[in-house]
């Protein structure tokens, strides 16, 4: 599956990427982690300031002398030197830990989840260039206008679960236009429970392109 074999989940919108060719380990908003990766993470970005994203405990576990964690507004330095620590907005692109990254927008935009992730907060989701492949995680958002800009994106990580953001449908809607190599579902199960199957068949039955659902590591 290419890039995808480099990608692993940890559960909820947590997500390692591994860069076999650089030899570095980049890590998405860790939370709750009961396995840890086996090695440290050379970058960790967090998409917002929700404690099942920002997660400073979680955090600690993959630090290592070198790493920096890029944040969002709302989330406090944890005592690292001001180089190890970065907070972005969207539509930042920067270089950091040897890869090229972008920040998008990542907002609600239904009436009822207005206040879960307000677009004023300017948090963010990522797209990051890694040897050639383009890898999107939306963080938590609505199916909102600018991801219809999004293109050639060879992965695209789309939470699913509904409450705090866009469900099934939604997110079907969202996959079909950003059109990535493959989407990859996020962020459900804790929400769903045993409603978490049915979601993941749905998701595969509507959305035109490749589907992979993780196995989440556990």
């Amino acid at each position: 599956m290419g890039i995808v074999d480099n990608l692993s989940w940890f559960g909820h919108a947590s997500f390692s990427i591994e860069d076999k060719i650089g030899k570095k380990f980049y890590f998405i908003d860790p939370f709750d982690l009961k396995r840890l990766p086996s090695g440290k993470a050379d970058a960790i970005f967090v998409t917002h300031a929700h404690y099942d994203h920002w997660s400073p405990n979680d955090i600690r576990k993959l630090l290592k002398p070198d790493t920096t964690v890029i944040a969002t507004n709302g989330c406090e330095n944890l005592n690292l030197p001001s180089n190890a620590f970065m907070i972005v907005e969207p539509d930042r692109t920067f270089t950091i830990a040897g890869i090229r990254v972008k920040t998008v927008p990542a907002y609600n935009v239904k009436p009822e989840r207005l206040n879960y992730h307000p677009k004023e907060n300017k948090w963010v989701g990522y797209i990051f260039e890694i040897n050639e492949s383009r890898i999107y995680h939306a963080g938590d958002t609505d199916f909102i206008p600018e991801m219809k800009n999004l293109v050639n994106i060879d992965v695209a990580m789309l939470p699913i679960g509904g409450t705090y953001t866009m469900d099934v449908k939604e997110a079907i809607q969202a996959a079909n236009t950003i059109q990535a190599g493959v989407t990859i579902p996020m962020h459900y199960r804790r929400l769903l429970g045993n409603k978490a199957k049915a979601a993941e068949e749905e998701f595969k039955s509507g959305v035109k392109g490749k589907v992979v659902v993780m196995k989440e590591l556990s």
